[in-house]
């Protein structure tokens, strides 16, 4: 078979192989670890401003 020809049964192995879900949910994390901190930043307004003097708008 010549580069760049079109194989049928390599065609049907992939679409078998991408049509498989996978439904092994034994990898589910139970445990969470960390913290998550966010600041309350400038108004969506004053962001705004501040992307168009960056931009030279």
């Amino acid at each position: 078979m010549s580069m760049g020809a079109y194989d049928d049964d390599e065609h049907e192995r992939r679409e078998r192989k991408n049509g498989a879900v996978d439904t092994d949910f034994s990898d589910d994390r139970t445990v969470y670890r960390g913290s998550v901190e966010y600041e309350a930043g400038e108004s969506a307004e004053a962001l705004l401003d501040q992307f168009r003097e960056l931009n030279g708008s």
